[in-house]
């Protein structure tokens, strides 16, 4: 296994000559100090950046140096936001220092994305100059870029005109310079991910699994802590490589696990693991994918990535979107599949379809320290958390509303909960006096469990659920209950928006077919995870992480067999059934044997 991850951060930065520009990227920092890169919302807010996630503690400094080719008086922008505007003070203050030059104005302060200027300053050429970000909260203060220029024309602050700008200011092609060709390209690294890698490599492809954190597991992962549940079908023994304990939601123990997977996945020779990659866009032609573009979330390093077939793992749907596949989003009425309970009425199938979706969640865990411990008032969280006390999160610590984007609009939806918590926590201080009390771990990642679900040959319902569906090419197996979410404010307005319920159906053992997992129109794609080709109530079942990884695996031994015979994956149903199914099945049989031995 080959590991491509970035471990020494190098500042990117780019020298316009003739305009005296020099652009540098956050996320790009020598030394990112205590601040974190982010890079969940780039295809809504166009970059990586970083943040001060010091869940109320003053994060250390980040650094990196730079060098200038003509000295004179530079105009200095930052790029950031006030991630929750009000008549209080910004949570995520900073400011920022040149050389020994400490500009005395707090930045963060700006609503919504956008540029604030910081100040006039006298630089030197051919030396190193040195950049460094202040936290002045530990709430979350965020910077995208700095942006040095002789001129005091401000940057472009609309979405649509930045990612141009940029372009010019840097010189930089979207397109990458350097291709590597695999049999197999997975995109996200979750479990569902991981296990078509595995699948596919122990069936000899050659394999790149892209993802754009640095640990492997996605919701699994050590930095969103959610343990796994379902069954593991067919797949027992892969499965066992990537899945975790039953431990709480949040604990620490996921850092067990991760070792686990990681150590896993990196001990196969023909996978290429690209940890800190994020997938870009998606080059299709004649409904085929021939390429998918990635970034390395660090460096801005560029890499495209050819194969005959594609994964998309990436639980948003992003390979499939980019490529031209159907998709669906939102729950649909309940006479389109005939996913109608009357138990819960329109909090199962609404009269008319529309765009609700189950929500995400971040959780996150207090402790006991052995000395008194203080935490900020946090007015800006109160408007969210209101009288809500809680020292811990759980699953159903969640948020969703019609009028929000699971995609669009993940940045607020994280910002919300991050509100949520850090005010019920300060609540929960208040009331009980504990002075030992502190915050020992809060995930800064949105937990998602729904949003683009691509369209295969079939769509799996709630109604093959109920109706006990088996189908020729069923490679899922599952027992787990139907359960589908809903915000609690919605049956009852005392409670917290952020809080959520379940509706569950008990059923007998299920099946999800092969012709769900590959897309209808785009002829090389396989779709593996939450993505699955399926329908909102379809979905609250197979969502968890064992069954989306039956599907990883399941998608992995049909690349090998599309490989054999050249073929793509909608052949392997017509023409290759039988071998695929007894493929499949002698998963499970070497399993067997090898408990025997």
């Amino acid at each position: 296994m080959k590991l491509f991850l970035t471990l020494v951060f190098f500042g990117i930065v780019t020298l316009n000559t003739n305009a005296q520009e020099l652009l540098v990227e956050a996320e790009s920092f020598d030394d990112p100090g205590g601040w974190v890169v982010d890079p969940q919302f780039v295809e809504q807010m166009g970059s990586p950046y970083l943040m001060a996630h010091g869940m109320g503690k003053v994060v250390k400094n980040a650094r990196t140096k730079v060098n200038f080719t003509k000295k004179g008086k530079y105009h200095i922008w930052v790029r950031t936001m006030n991630w929750s505007p009000g008549e209080w003070d910004a949570p995520g203050k900073f400011k920022l220092k040149v050389n020994d030059k400490l500009f005395e104005k707090s930045l963060g302060l700006r609503s919504g994305w956008g540029w604030e200027y910081v100040g006039e300053l006298a630089l030197v050429a051919n030396k190193p100059t040195q950049l460094e970000l202040l936290d002045e909260t530990g709430f979350n203060g965020r910077c995208d870029a700095v942006y040095f220029s002789m001129s005091d024309k401000a940057p472009p602050s609309a979405l649509e005109k930045i990612a141009t700008w940029r372009k010019t200011v840097t010189a930089e092609t979207n397109i990458p310079e350097i291709t590597k060709y695999y049999d197999l390209v997975v995109v996200g690294g979750g479990i569902a991910g991981c296990a078509a890698a595995i699948a596919a490599a122990e069936q000899n492809l050659s394999v790149a699994l892209i993802h754009d954190r640095p640990v492997l597991g996605g919701n699994a992962s050590s930095e969103i802590r959610v343990h796994t549940l379902g069954i593991y079908g067919h797949f027992e023994r892969i499965l066992k490589m990537l899945d975790t304990e039953h431990y709480p939601n949040g604990s620490s123990k996921a850092k067990l696990d991760q070792e686990k997977r990681d150590k896993n996945v990196k001990s196969f020779s023909n996978i290429d693991l690209f940890l800190n990659w994020r997938a870009y866009d998606a080059k299709a032609y004649s409904d085929v994918i021939r390429f998918v573009d990635a970034r390395q979330t660090a460096t801005g390093e560029r890499l495209r990535f050819g194969a005959p077939l594609f994964v998309d793992a990436t639980g948003d749907g992003w390979i499939g979107y980019w490529a031209g596949a159907e998709f669906s989003y939102g729950r649909e009425s309940k006479d389109t599949y005939g996913e109608e309970w009357d138990k819960w009425g329109e909090l199962w199938s609404p009269k008319e379809a529309d765009d609700a979706v189950m929500g995400s969640s971040v959780l996150w865990q207090s402790k006991k320290a052995n000395q008194k411990q203080n935490f900020p008032n946090v007015p800006w969280a109160m408007t969210v958390a209101k009288n809500h006390t809680a020292i811990n999160g759980e699953w159903y610590w969640e948020f969703s509303r019609n009028d929000l984007s699971q995609i669009e609009d993940a940045e607020e939806i994280r910002d919300h909960m991050l509100k949520a918590i850090y005010g019920s926590f300060a609540n929960a201080k208040q009331l009980v006096k504990n002075d030992s009390l502190t915050l020992d771990w809060v995930s800064y990642l949105v937990g998602k469990r729904e949003s683009r679900r691509l369209i295969g040959d079939h769509i799996f319902t709630f109604k093959d659920v109920v109706d006990e569906r088996k189908f020729p090419d069923a490679v899922v197996i599952e027992t787990r209950e139907i359960d589908v979410h809903y915000q609690k404010v919605l049956t009852d307005e005392q409670h917290p928006d952020f809080m959520s319920e379940a509706l569950f159906y008990k059923t007998p053992e299920y099946y999800i077919p092969y012709r769900s997992l590959y897309s209808k129109n785009i002829s090389n794609l396989f779709m593996a995870g939450r993505n699955f080709s399926c329908s909102h109530i379809g979905l609250g079942g197979p969502r968890v992480m064992r069954t989306t990884g039956q599907m990883g695996a399941a998608v992995g031994f049909a690349a090998a067999l599309c490989k054999k015979h050249k073929v793509n994956p909608r052949e392997i149903y017509t023409n290759y059934l039988k071998e695929y199914m007894d493929l499949i099945a002698s998963q499970k049989n070497r399993l067997i044997q090898n408990t025997k031995k």
